[in-house]
């Protein structure tokens, strides 16, 4: 296959100030910076092909309904990383959890959700399953 995922764009209000947020909660660089793009890549050297950068871009509307695309995070501690994203100003929000989820649902400053999945143990398979297990 010749193809591979270069950058995963996200719409929004502004672009610094969510760059800047996703950079403290994955601590990627910003590898490109203006008033109306932020890119944001994996300091992992040598994965560039498999890791799509994040590329915040500024757009005139706000967001006005549920992400159709999300992002999936996987911590090695579900509780403490959800701590340590609501102190960097993420916050809970409901999208129709029952409670008994093995993820939590947040989002970034400007309404865009995203999971924190549980942490992996021995023999987990990496695949968290479908939504209704």
């Amino acid at each position: 296959m010749s193809l591979y995922i270069q950058c995963l764009s996200i719409d929004c209000d502004s672009p610094r100030e969510l760059g800047s947020f996703w950079e403290g909660v994955l601590g990627w660089d910003r590898i490109f910076d203006s008033d109306e793009e932020v890119a944001l890549s994996s300091p992992e050297q040598g994965r560039r092909e498999r890791m799509p950068d994040l590329l915040f871009l500024k757009v005139p509307e706000s967001k006005s309904t549920k992400n159709r695309l999300h992002l999936d995070l996987r911590p090695h501690d579900r509780d403490a990383e959800v701590s340590r994203l609501l102190a960097l100003g993420a916050s809970r929000v409901d999208v129709g959890q029952n409670g008994t989820e093995s993820w939590v649902v947040l989002a970034d400053p400007e309404g865009n959700e995203f999971c924190i999945l549980r942490a992996l143990g021995p023999g987990d398979e990496d695949y968290e399953g479908p939504a209704t297990a």
